[in-house]
């Protein structure tokens, strides 16, 4: 098992997902965040199924920062209840995982 996780966010506007994967960049939170859509999503959503044209967020990270990058995901989203999930990577290359971890890493932070 390795120390990056893949956090998943879903918004309602390209915008809005993009002012997500800036603010998680420019924190140095985030090595990569990709942006696919639109994407139809079904849910249940107050006692009912409801259906949304979404944003999907694939942030690439390390485990350290999950309650930073949850609080960044939060503070630019627009939803009431975002879903923020956080998955991990059990392997990955071993040249991609050395340059998600130096582009998160402390050095790397904004003063």
């Amino acid at each position: 098992m390795t120390n990056a996780i893949q956090i998943m966010t879903a918004t309602g506007s390209r915008e809005e997902a993009d002012a997500i994967a800036e603010a998680l960049l420019a924190e140095r939170l985030a090595a990569c965040v990709q942006v696919w859509g639109p994407v139809t999503s079904r849910f249940w959503w107050q006692g009912k199924i409801d259906r949304a044209q979404e944003w999907l967020c694939l942030v690439k990270t390390r485990k350290a920062l999950w309650d930073r990058v949850e609080q960044c995901i939060r503070s630019h989203h627009g939803y009431a209840t975002p879903e923020i999930l956080a998955l991990p990577v059990w392997a990955g290359a071993r040249g991609y995982l050395a340059w998600l971890a130096a582009e998160t890493a402390p050095d790397k932070a904004p003063a």
